[in-house]
């Protein structure tokens, strides 16, 4: 005989009972502590569910309550009836009602005859344990906690609080350097005797009566004093999520669980048939491998991450109306073109031809949608309807988007546009920006309006593309943007063009071999200074270039002839 084991039994007693069966009959001496939360009715039916096991005792009953004294105070009396009945037990392992063996019994009974002097026990400073939860980290150990966190929270918060404020701070007990760390270990008879029989036990008990969730410490902390040989792990498995609440495993985690090697796992879920009667009642096979939890660690901080942060572009409902706690609000790159569909004529299907990405109009057209093709509705029953598309321009995006994921969207956009957009896209990670300020200016320049209506629509525009720039120029930007002035653009169109299509990654696409057409400009520094001097001032198309003064014709000189 060299394993014994405490369980600490708070529901599910059926369950229970399979369990200390199956550490029984591998010639486990089990003492059980059962909560005294359970009525005196049920805890006699389990008493004699389990009468016929020789070596399956009861300890005194404690009133076990989270984050109490009373789940410290079972593990001692526990322990103390372990070691005084049965001498030949060499390590003590504590475990759960809702724990289960995962591999057979005799394999941890040889691992732990292999390291006969080792005691496994998570024990960790307080500095280099980053896994609390609640704010509480030394603190635990300097303030007093006498009423229950969860069914007495309003004046556990005032109580600490107040000791805050009044800088009551408790003094530890000398010698000792707390610790924390899992409550679920595998301990040695000495190391475990040492920590109960210490004649300073009462200072020790006194102390961490009052220290908040000691069933984390308590232990954890004592066998630094005494241990010869720590190993600062724990020998059952059980993974937390970001609020600190265990994982309950069901049998889906079947071959999860059957990955990590370890020899017992908590915590399972009562109705989990399937992983009940695969690891206490069929033959599993010999292992002989090194616990290692480190297999599965990767797939649950997965989880953990898809259930604190969503997928990106994708929003939950508890999670939409917190603006800023969404992981990305589209989920893939797409690419906004501004000024080109001014510049060039029959831009998108040319971008379209070039690039092979879906390639739209002005999707935030105040008159409509412009879907590619025009098409009246688009993936996801998206429509053209431009107040639909208003009431939420940001999901508006975000849906075209994720429905069309795999495929890369490109979109045109300007100061025509509706702006609600604007700080949206010039946040996003995902978008990839190309500009040409001032190229709204050639419409109106080849517009057969009025002078004064033009000068008057210059004027909006370039106001409402001079407040877009400064989005694009923030600190909070965080798109891929290219700015051109549109004289800078026409001096080099074909360059510029290359470094779009390179940021965007487009398939196929090298060298550009093939330009768009540019519209006739003959006249338009002519406009721009029609505009100047008419007070408005158009700097946003940048220095652009005065058209050449038309020379006189001259005649055809006469062919030279001879006189006599």
């Amino acid at each position: 005989m060299s394993l014994g084991v405490v369980i600490l039994v708070h529901t599910a007693l059926h369950r229970a009972e399979q369990v200390i069966r199956h550490w029984s009959a591998a010639g486990c001496p089990v003492v059980i502590h059962v909560d005294r939360n359970v009525d005196r009715a049920t805890y006699d039916r389990f008493v004699e569910s389990v009468a016929d096991l020789p070596d399956v005792q009861f300890s005194k009953r404690h009133r076990c309550e989270w984050g109490t004294w009373g789940i410290v105070a079972a593990s001692q009396t526990a322990s103390e009836q372990l070691l005084r009945n049965f001498p030949d037990v060499r390590h003590a392992y504590l475990a759960s009602g809702s724990c289960m063996p995962l591999r057979p019994v005799q394999e941890l009974k040889d691992y732990l005859a292999d390291r006969p002097r080792t005691d496994f026990i998570e024990s960790a400073t307080t500095a280099d344990v980053p896994w609390t939860v609640g704010g509480l980290e030394f603190e635990r150990f300097t303030l007093r906690f006498p009423f229950s966190f969860r069914k007495q929270r309003f004046l556990f918060d005032r109580y600490v609080e107040f000791q805050r404020r009044f800088k009551l701070h408790r003094k530890l007990p000398e010698g000792i350097v707390p610790h924390m760390g899992s409550q679920w270990w595998c301990l040695t008879r000495q190391t475990l005797s040492a920590i109960l029989e210490d004649p300073d036990r009462p200072i020790y008990d006194r102390y961490f009566r009052r220290v908040w969730i000691p069933d984390e410490s308590y232990f954890q902390t004592l066998v630094r004093l005494y241990s010869q040989n720590v190993e600062s792990r724990s020998l059952t498995l059980s993974k937390f999520d970001y609020q600190g609440k265990p994982h309950i495993f069901y049998d889906d985690h079947l071959q999860l669980l059957r990955r990590s090697d370890c020899f017992v796992a908590r915590k399972i879920w009562p109705n989990a048939d399937l992983l009940y009667d695969t690891f206490l009642k069929s033959a599993n096979p010999m292992k002989g491998s090194e616990p290692n939890p480190g297999k599965i660690d990767r797939i649950f901080s997965k989880a953990v991450e898809r259930r604190t942060r969503g997928r990106a572009g994708l929003f939950m409902q508890s999670r939409l109306p917190r603006d800023g706690h969404e992981n990305g609000f589209t989920s893939a790159p797409y690419s906004v073109f501004e000024g080109f569909a001014e510049l060039f004529e029959d831009f998108e299907p040319w971008l379209a031809r070039v690039t092979k990405t879906r390639v739209h109009g002005h999707l935030f057209s105040p008159e409509r949608v412009e879907f590619e093709g025009r098409q009246k509705t688009f993936a996801g029953a998206l429509c053209d309807n431009p107040k639909l598309r208003d009431h939420n321009a940001r999901m508006f995006l975000t849906n075209l988007i994720w429905n069309t994921r795999g495929e890369r969207q490109c979109f045109q956009f300007g100061p025509t546009d509706s702006q609600f957009i604007s700080w949206d896209i010039a946040k996003d990670p995902n978008a990839q920006i190309s500009v040409i300020t001032g190229a709204w200016s050639i419409p109106l320049f080849l517009s057969n309006r009025n002078f004064s209506e033009i000068r008057a629509a210059a004027a909006e525009l370039q106001r409402i593309e001079s407040e877009h720039l400064d989005a694009l120029r923030s600190y909070w930007s965080k798109a891929r943007i290219r700015i051109w002035t549109l004289a800078e653009f026409v001096d080099s169109p074909m360059e510029a063009l290359q470094t779009v299509f390179d940021e965007m990654g487009a398939k196929n696409v090298r060298t550009i071999t093939e330009a768009p057409k540019m519209v006739d400009l003959t006249g338009f520094a002519q406009f721009l200074q029609n505009l100047k001097n008419q007070g408005m001032h158009p700097y946003l198309m940048g220095d652009f270039p005065s058209d050449p003064t038309p020379r006189q014709p001259r005649r055809p000189q006469r062919k030279p002839y001879l006189v006599r």
